[in-house]
């Protein structure tokens, strides 16, 4: 198709063709077109790329687009900036063309709210919030006026490991919570893979798709209280990346030790060290290598250079200082001190 190709960028083909494939296939930018075919030319994008839709704008004449689409496996993840827009999925629409999509919009700062509706549902999603909506039901999505800034993911339904009669109709529609429980977790998952896509090649679609269906299975039950609904594995899983985004989250208490972690997710301290032991890890190993990393960060910022090591350690969640420096030069091979000077040094000297 002639519009496409003036509007699709060939990344995705260059970087394939350097032998290494990436996640990221496409992006459509409208100022890749001439004015008067912008509107038009998303349009007819969307309607190939995603599903049919009703598009409708306020802004159809100056209309702007910026579209990333990226591909795991059969689930699309679609970050998007783009005028105020209207998207309508109607009964006429879902009768020419059905793909049987479970599709979940995440809302980004930057977007005006988004107004949803499936249903007998109508609600009000703004940023840091997401939502799912059926692909095969009429559906409608739009703002007032404010442009839209998300990530669209459109999963096949029968991917989901949920079982095939699970009744989605309480959460379809619905503004759902991406700061807390599973939603923050897939939240951050999304994000992470939009942001850093290039970072991946084949070999790690497989596993980057299982745990994307997981999250997303795992957002739904929860709201539907029926988590216990998830395959085992997925349901390990889901809590494996909990427990990770935990640490994650609270390295600096020193107090942070496995135990307080196997309580924060009602599991024994037994429980949790077999599940770190399918990881081929320790949550005592994991503990110390997130302070680590931090420290590392924070000794190698010039902004930090008069702030003493021990308070950095401090920081960081380590006790006392020759605790910290004793695991430090284990971990590096040199003092916090030392490791400070290096780091300083690279900075004012490339050339070393």
């Amino acid at each position: 198709m002639i519009l496409r190709s003036a509007a699709v960028s060939g990344r995705g083909r260059a970087e394939r063709q350097k032998g290494r494939r990436v996640l990221t296939e496409a992006e459509f930018r409208t100022d890749a077109l001439q004015p008067g075919d912008r509107f038009a030319g998303w349009q007819q994008y969307m309607n190939n790329t995603i599903a049919p839709m009703e598009i409708t704008s306020s802004h159809a004449d100056d209309f702007w687009a910026d579209h990333r689409l990226l591909r795991i496996e059969d689930t699309l993840l679609w970050p998007a900036r783009l005028h105020a827009s209207c998207f309508r999925r109607t009964p006429r629409l879902i009768r020419q063309s059905d793909p049987g999509l479970l599709h979940m919009t995440l809302v980004l700062p930057g977007s005006g709210a988004m107004h949803v509706e499936q249903g007998r549902v109508r609600s009000a999603v703004e940023a840091h919030d997401l939502y799912f909506l059926d692909t095969s039901r009429p559906s409608g999505v739009w703002t007032d006026g404010q442009p839209i800034v998300g990530v669209g993911v459109d999963i096949p339904r029968s991917l989901l490991p949920l079982p095939m009669d699970t009744c989605l109709d309480e959460v379809l529609g619905r503004r759902l919570s991406g700061r807390h429980g599973f939603g923050a977790l897939l939240t951050q998952f999304v994000t992470h893979l939009v942001d850093r896509a290039e970072e991946y090649g084949p070999a790690d679609v497989a596993r980057l798709h299982r745990v994307l269906l997981d999250l997303a299975a795992g957002a739904l039950a929860g709201e539907l209280d029926r988590e216990t609904a998830l395959p085992p594995e997925a349901r390990t899983g889901n809590l494996v990346l909990a427990i990770r985004s935990f640490i994650g989250s609270n390295f600096h208490d020193p107090g942070l030790t496995p135990g307080t972690v196997a309580a924060a997710h009602y599991i024994s301290t037994r429980q949790l060290h077999r599940l770190f032991h399918r990881e081929g890890t320790t949550v005592a190993a994991l503990i110390r290598s997130r302070r680590l990393e931090r420290a590392r960060l924070d000794l190698a910022d010039p902004r930090l250079v008069d702030t003493p090591v021990q308070t950095i350690a401090a920081r960081c969640g380590f006790g006392a200082p020759a605790h910290f420096s004793r695991v430090f030069r284990a971990a590096q091979g040199m003092s916090p001190r030392d490791y400070r000077e290096a780091r300083l040094r690279e900075r004012t000297d490339p050339a070393r």
